[in-house]
């Protein structure tokens, strides 16, 4: 027993040692390290590795054993640094490119039933006839009930071209109704937009990713063309961010050429960046070209850079969202108004280890153009708009291991944030900081909507929706899963 307990020390130590040597020598490779290999911890950590191996009720695999090591030393760095595996890795790829072969339905649980909120318009399950509020009970010839919401998108998505059977059940239908669908790449825009009211348009943003940029200037343009705007509201109310480039684009489209969009700064000299109202900080260069991509700014109608702006936000604009709000409040291009926001100020890098994992690390803190960190801060509203929503919604100040605002050059010393009850669970995002949305941002009835209209028209502002309203309004729409 003795000498297999020291046999399984010494194998729990030497893939330990394996991980944390790996680690340690590719940081090394890209930065000098003073900091030696700390062995009297690591023989600490082996030894723990083996007691759980010898010792525990049930037998536990090295895998399962290793995965949770590192996972507990990456998520106690920061609530969003992360080690990914194969599937997060889809994940954030579909996150980012908004494309993924399925059928085209936001689906979320309800009573744990698979429950559709949406169709996605000109798709397989928008054409076959799913309506919202529909109830998925069999994927398949799998029953969905008490199956992990995960497991039923996973079931749903598929290589385009293959097909997949739903038997739905619908209110006012005795029977279910089973529908043959085929999945095609569906590509969800991160931007929806109208014009409210005749001269005034309004965006809104749900996500930044790749392609944000390009369908903004497609929606200005369309905006143009029915009327010359006297009036815009940017809504990036519950945008859980994404990419920094295209958060650069996006306010690069309203900022006067050059100007201080965000910068950077981190340990490392290629973390201390400058982004600016310019094309190669914002397009990605044409792969072994050298060379930047076309300007899809270059084509915007000209009176987008002067027309009046009202920016929405809320405790759920994280990130890019607040970066765009950030720099366009900073240099007076618009007026922001809400609530306060999320308050993550810092910057992920995707850290490729092999073809099946990735570290996602914090590697920077951004700052708006004069200089702020918005680090466990967030954004403050030029003009508070009170519409009941964000009372006790999370923000980067309540969670744990939340990055402090860095004072002098240096962090300050990290003060024990104040329990906050959640609105609803957490959303799946970038960020892991939205809770679910029981609202249509964009409606008749939203409230910030009409006092930004009221603001852009010189009208009065009411800063609170009263408390007789707010019990009057519905549960209109609700967040959900993309498949």
């Amino acid at each position: 027993m003795r000498d297999f307990l020291k046999k399984t020390g010494l194998i729990g130590l030497g893939v330990t040692l394996g991980i944390l040597l790996s680690v340690h020598f590719s940081a090394v490779a890209n930065q000098e390290s003073k900091t030696g290999i700390p062995y009297e911890d690591l023989q600490l950590l082996a030894a723990v590795f083996g007691k759980i191996k010898s010792s525990y009720v049930d037998p536990v695999s090295d895998d399962k054993l290793i995965r949770g090591a590192i996972n507990g030393m990456v998520r106690g760095l920061d609530p969003h640094s992360d080690f990914l595996d194969g599937r997060e890795l889809e994940d954030l790829k579909v996150s980012t490119q908004g494309k993924f072969g399925g059928l085209g339905i936001e689906v979320n649980s309800e009573n744990d039933v698979v429950k559709v909120v949406s169709p996605i318009e000109d798709t397989p399950a928008f054409r076959a006839g799913i309506k919202a509020g529909d109830l998925i009970i069999k994927i398949d010839d799998t029953v969905t009930r008490g199956l992990p919401l995960s497991k039923a998108v996973d079931m749903m998505r598929g290589k385009p071209g293959t097909s997949v059977t739903l038997t739905i059940a619908r209110k006012d239908e005795t029977m279910p109704l089973v529908f043959k669908l085929v999945r095609e790449e569906i590509n969800v825009k991160s931007i929806r937009y109208k014009m409210v009211e005749p001269g005034y348009g309004y965006i809104r943003i749900r996500n930044f990713q790749e392609r944000t940029g390009e369908d903004l200037v497609q929606a200005l343009k369309t905006l143009y063309k029915e009327a010359p705007l006297k009036g815009l509201v940017l809504d990036v109310r519950s945008d859980p961010g994404g990419l920094l480039s295209q958060a650069v684009s996006v306010s690069s489209a309203f900022l006067p050429k050059d100007v201080m969009v965000v910068y950077t700064e981190g340990r490392t000299p290629e973390a201390r960046m400058e982004y600016k109202a310019r094309p190669r900080d914002y397009l990605g260069s044409v792969a072994g070209k050298g060379m930047f991509a076309k300007d899809y700014l270059a084509g915007l109608p000209a009176g987008v850079k002067t027309v009046p702006m009202v920016v929405l936000i809320d405790a759920g604009s994280a990130s890019a969202s607040e970066i765009v709000a950030g720099a366009l409040q900073d240099h007076k291009r618009a007026t922001v108004m809400g609530a306060q926001s999320f308050g993550k100020g810092s910057v992920q890098t995707i850290m490729q280890i092999d073809a099946t994992h990735a570290l996602k690390l914090t590697t920077m803190r951004y700052f708006t153009p004069s200089g702020r960190s918005i680090q466990a801060k967030g954004i403050e509203p030029d003009i508070a708009v009170d519409d009941g929503r964000d009372v006790m919604r999370i923000r980067e100040a309540n969670l744990d291991h939340h990055m402090v605002t860095p004072k002098n050059g240096k962090a300050e010393e990290k003060e024990t944030a104040k329990p906050v009850a959640p609105a609803g669970d957490e959303n799946k995002d970038d960020n892991k900081v939205m809770p679910p949305v029981r609202f249509e941002f964009g409606a008749p009835e939203d409230f910030q909507l009409q006092q930004a209209l009221n603001q852009l028209k010189g009208l009065p502002v009411i800063a609170a929706l009263k408390k007789e309203e707010k019990k009057s309004e519905g549960d209109s729409q609700g967040s959900g899963v993309r498949d």
